[in-house]
């Protein structure tokens, strides 16, 4: 399972309707690098692969690959527009570390 929060489902709802093509929806990626192994990568696509898990929430659909799914199970997508940084972030339980400035995680 992965959760997308109602500020996420905002936010991705906000910048969807930014753009041309209303077939995409949020990819997010997990690639090995940064100081702790690995990063999230997170962009728009309009194409899902059958080996895809599709998560939809208010019509917003978040779309993660098979090996990332791995690495996110159990997750949540939030966003923050806070004082303490804007943008999209992971609330993922399966990180057993993370960097200094959070943008890598270790399993």
């Amino acid at each position: 399972m992965f959760n997308i929060s109602d500020k996420a489902v905002n936010e991705i709802s906000r910048l969807l309707g930014e753009e041309e093509d209303k077939t995409m929806f949020l990819r997010i990626r997990v690639v090995p690098g940064g100081c702790s192994g690995f990063s999230y990568e997170m962009g728009f696509d309009n194409e899902i692969d059958s080996s895809d898990q599709v998560f939809e929430e208010s019509n917003i659909k978040v779309v993660i690959d098979k090996f990332s799914y791995g690495h996110v199970d159990g997750g949540t997508l939030n966003f923050s527009d806070g004082l303490n940084g804007t943008g999209f972030g992971i609330d993922n339980p399966n990180a057993t570390a993370q960097c200094g400035c959070g943008s890598s995680f270790t399993v």
